[in-house]
């Protein structure tokens, strides 16, 4: 299978990207970039996309068996501004499954968020569940939705609440309903390439 990875520098996207490297289900590797990214590989192919490009995307998208996404941002990256949220957590993740239906793919990984719903009167679940409604509407024959909780696992940036909760919550874990429970990002992405090849 060729796989293409959007979001391949976040937590859950660079466990991903390790996992897929190390698969010989997978011949070869593409990511989807929005600034340099220093990892060679044999089975690697690096892509700097504007995403805003749709001809740009859609070539970067051409030959895939399977796109997996992990693309999300924070309200403190982009300064609380709603409308660059949704143009990362909405606007990329739809965007690559109409294009990646248009280029053959059959498979579509998404991450999402436990709780999303787009009846929603929180922001960041009504974008999440827009967002997985968008990409059922594209048709793509196998799509595959994850809905993790917290996020275990060591972060590129800081997030001070984040982290006392990641020390907190697991002591409480079996108090918590088991969706809502703390998971190990890896874990994450060992569930989406499990999926992507049933």
């Amino acid at each position: 299978m060729r796989a293409t990875v959007i979001g391949a520098t976040g937590l859950i996207g660079s466990h991903l990207l390790e996992l897929l490297l190390a698969d010989d289900n997978f011949d070869s590797v593409r990511i989807l970039l929005r600034r340099p990214f220093d990892l060679t590989h044999t089975k690697l192919e690096k892509k700097l996309v504007d995403f805003s490009d749709m001809e740009s995307f859609r070539l970067a998208l051409e030959d895939s068996d399977v796109i997996f996404c992990a693309i999300g941002t924070t309200q403190k990256k982009v300064k609380g501004d709603k409308s660059a949220y949704r143009k990362v957590d909405f606007d990329i993740a739809v965007n690559a499954a109409q294009l990646g239906k248009l280029c053959g793919c059959e498979i579509f990984v998404l991450v999402s968020a436990v709780g999303a719903n787009s009846q929603s009167n929180n922001f960041y679940l009504k974008l999440k569940g827009e967002t997985e409604e968008a990409v059922k509407a594209t048709g793509i024959k196998s799509i595959h939705i994850v809905r993790p909780s917290l996020l275990l696992g060591d972060r590129k940036e800081f997030r001070l609440g984040e982290k006392m909760a990641q020390w907190v919550m697991p002591v409480f874990s079996f108090l918590i309903p088991k969706k809502y429970r703390p998971i190990h990002a890896k874990k994450v992405a060992e569930m989406m390439i499990n999926a992507a090849k049933k």
